[in-house]
């Protein structure tokens, strides 16, 4: 049984095509990655999934309960992390997190409580009020809200996005215990090195539609070789040399040119031409392509 099913799912916003006969299935311990510029319908599918919008055709199913007929089993088995920061002002961290756990209809949970505050550094600030809460500790209970009722499914909306780097750290060591403890995670991030190095399977959505669904090593895989980065000093790249261009449509301001390099003897040759046309080089680096070469190659329409 797929954790999340998704089949042939459509949104419409008036004349905005939010989702375009969306279909997936993720299954159950995956740590899933759903990537993909602002609008190409990422949150759209979470508010679907989560039941916060309704499609208008096709259906979604979490553990094998329909998001819309089987509403309140799909919802207990769901835990959403919402890209915006939603709180109640009156409560403190805990009282907030002793409501949520009667949403769910859950009594004497305070170990698990104490255990996901401590997992997210809110030990300290439990007695709290919500409103004296700095944003980086606000988006820590928005997380320890999604886990309060232990759900198998986890979804993740941008939970970094604007946070620290001991934030980041702090959630991905818990996120990933939870996850190899058998729980299935699902990621959309704009951090792409996150989801290179914790996401098993990506998917890519653009302007609503799935453009890209495999293992992250094969995505990668899709750019062969390395890139080359090269810096000039003055002047600008060689005509000769545009057809080895990464971002072939990217504005260069600071004169700095990404090349497709499939062979590391293709260097000198590049090396070369530049010294042709009396170019010199301020700084030069040469890298193995990364899931964000991958990205900007497929939302660039590449394949």
């Amino acid at each position: 049984m797929s954790a999340i099913q998704i089949r042939n799912v459509k949104k419409r916003f008036g004349s905005l095509q939010a989702l375009g006969d969306v279909s997936l299935d993720i299954q159950q311990g995956e740590f899933f990655g759903l990537l993909g510029p602002n609008g190409a319908g990422k949150t759209t599918l979470i508010s679907i999934i989560a039941g916060l919008s309704r499609a208008d055709s096709g259906s979604i199913s979490i553990q094998g309960h329909d998001v819309v007929t089987d509403y309140r089993q799909a919802r207990r088995l769901l835990g959403v992390v919402p890209q915006e920061l939603v709180f109640d002002p009156f409560f403190t961290v805990r009282e907030t997190l002793r409501m949520q756990s009667g949403y769910f209809g859950l009594h004497n949970n305070d170990a698990w409580i104490d255990e996901v505050m401590h997992n997210l550094d809110l030990t300290g600030k439990a007695d709290s009020n919500m409103r004296s809460l700095s944003g980086g500790m606000k988006r820590r209970v928005l997380v320890a809200q999604a886990l309060v009722h232990k759900p198998p499914v986890i979804m993740l909306d941008e939970p970094t996005a604007g946070v620290d780097v001991e934030l980041r750290q702090t959630l991905w060591k818990f996120i990933a215990r939870l996850n190899r403890e058998g729980h299935t995670v699902v990621l959309t991030t704009h951090y792409l090195e996150e989801a290179q190095a914790l996401c098993n399977r990506i998917a890519m959505l653009k302007l609503g539609q799935v453009v890209a669904l495999d293992s992250t090593a094969a995505l990668i895989k899709r750019i062969s070789g390395s890139q080359l980065v090269v810096k000039l000093a003055e002047g600008t790249l060689p005509a000769s040399l545009h057809a080895l261009l990464s971002h072939p449509d990217e504005v260069n301001v600071d004169k700095k040119y990404t090349l497709r390099v499939t062979d590391p003897a293709e260097v000198e040759s590049i090396l070369a031409r530049l010294r042709e046309a009396n170019l010199t080089i301020e700084d030069m680096q040469l890298h193995q392509a990364d899931l964000e070469d991958v990205f900007i190659q497929i939302m660039d329409g590449g394949k």
